[in-house]
C-alpha cells in the first residue's frame, strides 16, 4: 500500500475527515480537519500537527483565528466565544499568555496582561508597560 503524498482525502474510522494536502504520508501543508465530534480546523500543518495560521471552530460557537505551534494556539490570536466576548492577543503553550484585549458582553474593551491563562492585571489607560 502507498504513502499518502500530494493533495488528498482521508476519513478514519471515527468519522473524523482530513482533506487538504500530504508529504510522505504526514499531514503537511493546507489542509482542513473534521474530528468526529464537529471541531474543525483549517490552516496550516507541519507533521500532523497544527503549525502556522489557521482558524479552529467548535460547535458550540467558539473560535478562534491565529498562529499555532507544535498543534497549541502560540503568538497572536483571536478567541470568540458564542456569548460575543474576544480575546485578542498573545498566547503561548495555548494559553493567553502576555499583552491582550478583551472585550465583555457589555463591548467593553479592556488591555490587560495574561501569564498561563489567567488574567494577572488590567491595564489603566496611559499606563506604561514594559515587556521582556
Amino acid at each position: 500500500m502507498g504513502k499518502k503524498h500530494g493533495h488528498g482525502e482521508f476519513q478514519w474510522k471515527d468519522g473524523s475527515k482530513y482533506i487538504g494536502d500530504f508529504d510522505n504520508n504526514l499531514i503537511q501543508g493546507y489542509g482542513e480537519y473534521t474530528w468526529f465530534d464537529g471541531r474543525k480546523f483549517i490552516g496550516a500543518w507541519k507533521n500532523n500537527k497544527m503549525d502556522g495560521q489557521g482558524i479552529f471552530t467548535w460547535i458550540d460557537g467558539r473560535r478562534y483565528k491565529g498562529e499555532y505551534k507544535n498543534d497549541k494556539k502560540e503568538g497572536y490570536g483571536e478567541f470568540k466565544w458564542p456569548d460575543g466576548r474576544i480575546y485578542r492577543g498573545q498566547w503561548q503553550n495555548g494559553k493567553q499568555h502576555g499583552i491582550g484585549v478583551y472585550i465583555g458582553e457589555s463591548n467593553v474593551e479592556k488591555q490587560g496582561i495574561w501569564e498561563q491563562g489567567k488574567r494577572i492585571r488590567w491595564i489603566h489607560k496611559g499606563e506604561s508597560i514594559i515587556t521582556e
